[in-house]
């Protein structure tokens, strides 16, 4: 039986002959294109992403046009091709630019009592740090008492 699936073996000679050789060629062909092919396709549509990770999209999808009526006035213009757009849109810039630094200045202003008391203790500071170093450890107050020293008091004796 194990005859009868193998297949038969061609004799030299026929095997030498022209025809024979180019089949034997191509067959060869192929079976490296095959393996080639194989190859190919094991490795192209191979991700090197971890499948737990998902995959976040870069862009923000929304169904509203709402957005962009944020755009300036919708027209733009670039070099001098439209003086007329480009002169509402520097206009438009420097009112906008305006209307920010207005409300730059309202957040970083300071009252006039939060200056009187910041200045008052950048002057404390400054007194401590150039002060003696007598009076480094004194609050400023002239009216403290000095401390007296203390006498060695004998135990009373009952």
């Amino acid at each position: 039986m194990a005859n009868d699936t193998e297949k038969p073996k061609l004799s030299k000679n026929l095997m030498q002959m022209k025809f024979m050789q180019r089949k034997q060629q191509s067959d060869v062909r192929e079976k490296l294109e095959e393996e080639q092919q194989r190859v190919i396709d094991e490795e192209h549509w191979v991700l090197d992403i971890p499948e737990l990770k998902k995959l976040e999209s870069r862009y923000e999808v929304i169904d509203s046009y709402v957005p962009c009526e944020g755009l300036m006035y919708g027209r733009f213009s670039f070099q001098g091709f439209n003086p007329a757009i480009e002169k509402i849109a520097k206009s438009f810039g420097v009112a906008k630019e305006e209307e920010a630094s207005e409300a730059k200045e309202k957040e970083e202003t300071v009252s006039d009592d939060e200056m009187a008391r910041r200045y008052e203790a950048i002057v404390g500071t400054i007194q401590k740090k150039f002060g003696k170093k007598r009076h480094r450890n004194s609050t400023g107050d002239e009216s403290q008492v000095k401390k007296k020293k203390k006498k060695f008091l004998k135990p009373k004796e009952d």
